[in-house]
Formats: structure tokens, C-alpha cells, sequence
């Protein structure tokens, strides 16, 4: 390769380089989501498939316990309408009071799924949700961002 080939090769890389490193500053807390999903396949690498998911919840709380992660479970949150009470949510987790955390034990995520954790995002007016779902190829999940 050229000198000038050595050159526009190292440059594609920086732009590359660059580019990536643009993405990631629009991925909403990427470092606590990155651990959390993390965390996820530790429990999975260990345990594996076919538990139910009170127990992916308690083997994830020992997970943010050993990281010092600050996450609240079972969280309620108030369903309002014109400022009266008329239900509650029960988030599996909050976690940093930033990102929902949603357990599954499920071979793949539905559409009443993503809209349960839509209609959280809305009334808690948090930015980021994470499905989280245990199935028999592994963790999968699928994060969701507040659009309200």
C-alpha cells in the first residue's frame, strides 16, 4: 500500500472512529444501561433458562447490589387523571431513578410489552425503559425511549 493509501486508511478509521463515538453521546445513559443489560447475562451465563422471573429478579438485585447500583423493586408509580389517584403501575425496576427495568421470561417480546413500558415511560417521565427477556437462546432486550 501506498504511503497516500496508509493515510486515507487511517483517516476512514478516525471518521469511523468519530461517527461511533457520535452514536453513542445520542444513546441515553449508555454506561448504566450497558451494565444493567450486562448484569442480565451474568444471571443468564450462571442459571441459564427455565426459572421464573421472580427469580431473574432477585439473582438482578444481588447482581446491583454488587455493583453498587442504586435501583428500587416493585416500584409504584401513580396513574393520575386531572390530579385524582386511579390506579398504579408496578415497575419490576427503577434503577438510578433513570431507567425502567422490565423482566420477561418469554421467547420473544410482544407489542403489549412495548406499550406496557411506553405507558410507565409516560407516566413517570423518564427517558429510557429496558425490556430485559430470558428465553431458551439467551437474554435478549430491547431498549425504549420516552417520545411523549
Amino acid at each position: 500500500m501506498s504511503y497516500k493509501g496508509v493515510i486515507a486508511n487511517i483517516q476512514i478509521k478516525i471518521n469511523i472512529r468519530m461517527m461511533n463515538e457520535k452514536e453513542n453521546e445520542k444513546i441515553i445513559y449508555p454506561e448504566l444501561s450497558y451494565k444493567i443489560i450486562g448484569f442480565a447475562f451474568n444471571v443468564y451465563n450462571e442459571v441459564g433458562f427455565g426459572l421464573q422471573e421472580k427469580y431473574y429478579q432477585r439473582m438482578l438485585m444481588i447482581e446491583f447490589e454488587k455493583k453498587n447500583i442504586c435501583y428500587k423493586k416493585e416500584y409504584f408509580v401513580e396513574l393520575k387523571y386531572q390530579d385524582k389517584i386511579i390506579g398504579n403501575y408496578k415497575l419490576d425496576f427503577l434503577v438510578d431513578n433513570k431507567i425502567i427495568v422490565e423482566l420477561k421470561v418469554k421467547p420473544k417480546i410482544g407489542y403489549t410489552h412495548v406499550k406496557q413500558v411506553l405507558a410507565y415511560l409516560k407516566a413517570t417521565n423518564l427517558k429510557l425503559a429496558i425490556i430485559i427477556y430470558f428465553t431458551k437462546e439467551g437474554v435478549k432486550y430491547r431498549r425504549i425511549l420516552n417520545t411523549y
